[in-house]
């Protein structure tokens, strides 16, 4: 019964998750491109969104089937998928508030730093290191796996009952365990750093016109970054010590490719607009505006 929940859970999540994330990607790389930073986090957020959406087609397969019968190069690869969503996810949204912070806190001293070669280079370093670590965990899933199991498609009870069940114990499956852990536990604090440092400085440096104009969109970003590591990343990332929930948690922060795009709508002023249009709105509605706050709002707004 469990199993056509969880099928028909992941089911839903790819029927809607690809075309909200394939739209977004279009309308990225159409009306953006990649001529900002926060463009550069977007895009490849979404990337590694897709190629979550990927592996899930396989989870469907499996709770359909009631086992897993593709070899385990096919298990290696989907699972491999599945955490390095959880991993650039985090880190790309994390980028995403860092960059708002810098935007609002300092608009001027940060002109240096939130540049799109400095973009480019952030993200092409994370996909490397994220690559790296994929290198050892898939040599010691190869180990330990056979042609007819999946650990991480597995339930506990047939994980108990598997000739393969010490691999719970693997040092190495534990080590990247905890590393995610922490990994996730340090993202986290960043961005809850980030939305006290970025409310502080709105609360008092804009004024009270500003504030109805500007505060909600600004802290809706922070707290959506935040709601998203609460619910989605660091619950899974404790499967490495709640084990017997894997299947459930999992599930949960699967759903996470589905709430991405509401950060790109909110993110940018005008999404559906192209950009030359979303320049030509700002700029009348700033036009009464004083010229610091012309540089907060534009950096925010285009990054």
């Amino acid at each position: 019964m469990m199993n056509l929940v969880y099928a028909l859970i992941y089911g839903s999540i790819i029927i809607l998750g690809l075309p909200l994330n394939v739209v977004s990607l279009w309308i990225l790389l159409r009306n953006y491109g990649c001529t900002s930073p926060i463009a550069v986090f977007m895009v490849n957020l979404v990337i590694s969104d897709l190629l979550l959406i990927i592996s899930l087609s396989m989870r469907v397969y499996y709770y359909v089937k009631g086992a897993w019968l593709l070899g385990s190069m096919a298990c290696i690869c989907f699972t491999m998928l599945f955490r390095n969503n959880i991993r650039t996810s985090s880190i790309f949204i994390t980028f995403i508030s860092v960059d708002r912070l810098l935007a609002v806190v300092y608009p001027l001293r940060s002109r240096h730093l939130r540049t799109t070669s400095k973009a480019v280079r952030g993200v092409v370093i994370v996909w490397l290191v994220v690559l790296m670590v994929n290198v050892p965990e898939s040599v010691g899933y190869f180990r330990d796996i056979n042609e007819t199991n999946c650990d991480e498609f597995e339930t506990p009870k047939t994980l108990l009952n598997s000739k393969n069940s010490t691999l719970k114990y693997d040092k190495l499956k534990m080590a990247t365990g905890y590393f995610q852990l922490v990994l996730l536990l340090t993202l986290l604090v960043v961005n809850i750093v980030s939305t006290v440092m970025v409310s502080w400085t709105l609360n008092r440096r804009l004024n009270e016109s500003a504030k109805v104009n500007n505060k909600m969109n600004v802290m809706l970003i922070f707290a959506m970054n935040l709601m998203m590591f609460i619910v989605f990343f660091l619950p899974v990332s404790l499967i490495v010590i709640f084990d017997h929930l894997r299947p459930l948690l999992s599930c949960l922060a699967s759903v996470n490719c589905c709430v991405d795009p509401l950060l790109y709508y909110f993110s940018f002023d005008g999404f559906w607009k192209k950009k030359e249009d979303g320049e030509v709105s700002l700029a009348r509605h700033e036009s009464g505006n004083t010229k610091h706050r012309e540089v907060l709002n534009n950096r925010w707004l285009h990054g």
